[in-house]
């Protein structure tokens, strides 16, 4: 018996080229919605790539920037150390250049002082230096205390008397000494604002001229014991 083929019954009025016209719009709706599928997970993986490239080369730059941002920090601490030494260095000259004159320029003034040292280190209760004070000047009723400075500031005043204040305390305390104490700050340039400083404060100013250092007492000035 000859096997039967089942034919599909299309709607009445329906031809097959109808039939298989949307079966092929299906099909190319299909075919679009997966090219367009591809296309958007294309893209997704484009801008995932593009993405993880910035990131990365964000992540380079802020090395490399962290990189520049050390060197600096040691180019800087480096340059920091360097004009530190050569300042402490300027001011050993200093003193070397006000040292052995200024005896004389005190002495012109009537102080005759018979004793001259540098560097004179204070020292607190726990052996710690409290201290230092540059040159110091003596004779049997009078001390001067001068501080050094290439280029005295504002703040260096301050702190020399900061400092006499030290000196007073250690020598009355430590070694029951009551001379007068004085002070003065010398330096190679000196501001008009630092020297008035000075002046007000009570201290000698010692300034350079020419290969020597002089005196510089305005009328009037009263120089500050303590």
């Amino acid at each position: 018996m000859a096997e039967e083929t089942n034919i599909p019954d299309y709607p009445r009025g329906i031809t097959f080229e109808q039939v298989w016209a949307g079966f092929m719009e299906d099909r190319k709706r299909q075919e679009e919605f997966s090219r367009q599928q591809e296309e958007t997970y294309r893209q997704m993986k484009e801008r995932d790539e593009e993405f993880t490239k910035r990131m990365l080369e964000t992540d380079r730059r802020m090395q490399e920037t962290d990189r520049r941002m050390q060197e600096t920090e040691r180019q800087m601490k480096r340059t920091d150390k360097q004009i530190g030494d050569l300042t402490n260095r300027f001011g050993e000259i200093a003193e070397h250049l006000v040292a052995p004159g200024i005896t004389k320029r005190f002495n012109e003034l009537g102080y005759h002082f018979g004793s001259i040292h540098r560097d004179e280190e204070i020292l607190g209760d726990d052996s710690k230096v409290k201290t230092e004070i540059d040159i110091v000047l003596e004779n049997d009723k009078n001390i001067i205390a001068v501080e050094v400075k290439a280029k005295p500031r504002l703040k260096d005043v301050e702190h020399h008397v900061h400092r006499l204040e030290i000196l007073r305390e250690y020598r009355s305390k430590k070694r029951c000494d009551e001379r007068k104490i004085m002070g003065a700050i010398a330096g190679a340039i000196f501001g008009k604002q630092e020297k008035a400083a000075v002046i007000e404060a009570g201290m000698y100013v010692i300034e350079q001229s020419g290969d020597t250092m002089k005196i510089d007492i305005p009328e009037g000035f009263i120089p500050r014991e303590w």
